[in-house]
């Protein structure tokens, strides 16, 4: 699916107003995820370091923690030092997390496993429906389900039909 067609497609829990900002703080209780839960990953191909502790996936990946998914074009998993516990999962190219109800789109994101945390970088691209925020940069703890867009935030709110007391179109 070509990259504008999937911005258009994913959703993420806004801000309930502002247009402009240079950090805004958001939650995104769709993304809440069990860092213990485990991963999978699928790809086209598969290169593995074990001297160094890594394995990079290539073309078409597509990694699931839970409710949670995230595709990208090349995913680098680093193993904590002498287990074969996951440390940190880095996506590049074309980057989508999504949950069931939520998403958000990046040039890069790297997720490190223990903490649940995920930072997302580069054109980053949240939307719900027909509301949407972006920014240069998004910390997001999938623990609790809170982010802060950080980067010439972007927020366009649309009110859910019946809050502003004007019709439906």
């Amino acid at each position: 699916m070509p990259q504008t067609l999937r911005l258009l497609a994913f959703g993420l829990v806004l801000l309930a107003g502002g247009a402009f900002a240079q950090g805004a703080g958001v939650g995104f209780g769709g993304l809440k995820q069990d860092p213990g839960a485990p991963v999978s990953i699928v790809s086209d191909s598969l290169s593995v370091n074990q001297s160094e502790g890594f394995a990079t996936f290539t073309g078409d990946v597509l990694a699931t923690q839970g409710d949670l998914r995230l595709a990208a074009a090349e995913v680098t998993v680093r193993y904590v030092e002498g287990s074969q516990d996951i440390q940190t999962i880095t996506a590049t190219g074309g980057v989508t997390l999504t949950s069931p109800t939520e998403a958000a789109e990046a040039k890069e994101a790297v997720y490190t496993i223990a903490t649940g945390a995920v930072e997302m970088t580069g054109d980053v691209l949240l939307t719900q429906g027909q509301s949407a925020i972006s920014g240069q940069r998004l910390v997001l703890d999938v623990r609790t389900g809170l982010g802060r867009m950080e980067g010439r935030v972007q927020t366009i709110f649309t009110p859910a039909q019946g809050q502003t007391g004007a019709p439906a179109p």
